[in-house]
């Protein structure tokens, strides 16, 4: 994202604080990314902090989606100092919805204070009303304390020890919602930036046949692409031993063969449920499905799941251009033209050197 992460803004500013108004807008459209995620069916979010939140293009809040989790295993450990870890995480080393709800909390305390305050610490100032103990002191004078005092309720509402106890993204955003102020002033205005509206840059290395048709966003010639390589890419990716052939393995691979031939015949709709069946039992990671499944979410017109599939793929390898790819044509499709435009970049750059390391041997 162009205009830095919350963190920046928040701890290591140059020019100016964060405004008060901007503290609100910020919780909220976090809390409404968090609901989203929840009602898709993904309500992990891994390690919420100030440096997972970024600002666009008009500098509005986003989530990160590198912090978005399959499973409650997927997080190994949280980046962050242990006093600032959901308790029930440091029990049993799983992350629940809970336990982003009490990250949300701590992201609140950064914005009410200023400073990354551990959450035992603030609770004690909190119960003790010592409300202007804890605010940020460049805000002196330019906050409402009742919307402080609304605010302060809602993290120690988040970060209570029992995880029933604590808010769904639902209430988040239903608390927030009525704080929200200066709703016709930009967000770049309130962080004191500016909105530059920059041509997309043009790719810096030749593109392959991969490459032009995701520039072009064919998704036919993208779709045709896919099926012509097959899984050739993901060799290396998976090493199954004799003993991982039960006949879970089985089914598995038979639905991604269903998956296969439904992708091939433009059924993408049943390529998506045959796909989420083979990824959803979690024994072979493919970066091919995920470049499929992408795929067809856009055939579906779904950028914001083609955009996480194809995420995904990355994670599983790396420096694949083709998962590089598929996110420039998903960003493109949310009209992040700036962002897919560094992705084609980032993807004809790793062509470029797969190649010379082909030449070199």
């Amino acid at each position: 994202m162009p205009n830095d992460t919350l963190c920046k803004h928040l701890f290591h500013w140059e020019n100016q604080t964060i405004e008060w108004a901007m503290r609100l807008r910020v919780p909220y459209y976090i809390a409404e990314a968090l609901d989203y995620c929840s009602a898709e069916g993904r309500p992990l979010y891994h390690d919420l902090n100030a440096y997972r939140v970024l600002f666009d293009e008009d500098g509005d809040p986003r989530l990160s989606c590198f912090g978005l989790m399959k499973n409650s295993r997927d997080g190994k450990s949280y980046s962050t100092n242990l006093a600032y870890t959901p308790p029930e995480y440091l029990r049993n080393g799983r992350v629940t919805a809970e336990s982003v709800i009490f990250s949300f909390g701590t992201v609140l305390l950064d914005l009410l204070s200023g400073k990354h305050i551990p959450p035992t610490h603030a609770l004690d100032m909190i119960r003790g009303k010592n409300i202007l103990l804890l605010m940020d002191s460049h805000l002196e004078g330019n906050f409402s304390t009742e919307e402080a005092t609304s605010l302060m309720d809602l993290a120690s509402r988040c970060l209570q020890y029992e995880p029933r106890e604590r808010p769904n993204t639902k209430d988040l955003v239903a608390t927030l919602e009525p704080l929200q102020t200066k709703l016709e002033v930009p967000s770049y205005v309130m962080l004191g930036i500016s909105k530059h509206e920059e041509a997309p840059a043009t790719p810096q290395h030749p593109l392959s046949p991969m490459g032009e048709a995701c520039s072009r966003m064919d998704l036919t010639a993208i779709h045709q692409i896919l099926v012509t390589t097959h899984y050739r890419d993901d060799e290396g990716t998976n090493e199954l031993s004799f003993q991982e052939w039960t006949q879970q393995m089985r089914d598995m691979l038979d639905a991604r063969k269903r998956g296969d031939f439904a992708f091939r015949d433009k059924d993408f709709k049943t390529a998506i449920d045959c796909y989420t069946q083979f990824l959803d039992v979690g024994t072979m990671i493919s970066p091919t499905v995920y470049a499929r499944r992408s795929l067809c979410h856009l055939m579906s017109d779904q950028p914001d799941a083609a955009l996480r599939d194809a995420m995904q793929a990355q994670c599983v390898y790396p420096e694949w251009p083709t998962a590089f790819y598929m996110q420039a044509v998903a960003l493109a499709k949310l009209d992040m033209h700036n962002d897919a435009a560094d992705m084609l970049n980032e993807a004809a750059g790793l062509e470029k050197k797969r190649q010379n390391g082909m030449k070199a041997s």
